[in-house]
């Protein structure tokens, strides 16, 4: 798994996510193709296409935060279409650094992370690109 930089970074703020489908998102007047990270220091674009790619190298940013800024209380995984558990390890390592974890289908995520965003929590996710 690629690890993600700040040189990755497409947007250097949060922002709702305005639509997705098609194998991308829309957010900020910007359109993007393919899965996305979203912190609350930027969004991202991530190399993740799959549930079997999630791992702790793909979630990097969100788990070891390079500043307060960026720290997430609640990160929210959205799978694609349908709903799948995280395994018990990623669980295990959100769970120790005190950070809430969730995971539901893309289309729930997007919903989520913008009530979650529009109430200023400090949210996180992983959204994975559907068709």
């Amino acid at each position: 798994m690629t690890l993600m930089n700040g040189a990755d970074r497409h947007l250097p703020r949060p922002a709702q996510i305005d639509a997705y489908g098609n194998g991308g998102f829309r957010f900020a007047g910007m359109s993007h193709r393919g899965s996305l990270l979203c912190l609350p220091n930027g969004i991202w674009a991530s190399p993740v296409a799959s549930v079997s790619e999630i791992d702790e190298a793909a979630l990097a940013l969100a788990l070891n935060p390079a500043t307060p800024e960026a720290a997430v209380d609640h990160f929210l995984i959205g799978t694609g279409r349908d709903f799948l558990a995280m395994p018990a390890p990623l669980r295990e390592a959100f769970r120790a650094r005190r950070i809430v974890l969730e995971s539901m289908s893309t289309g729930a995520a997007v919903r989520t992370y913008n009530i979650l965003l529009g109430e200023r929590r400090r949210i996180g996710a992983l959204l994975l690109a559907v068709d």
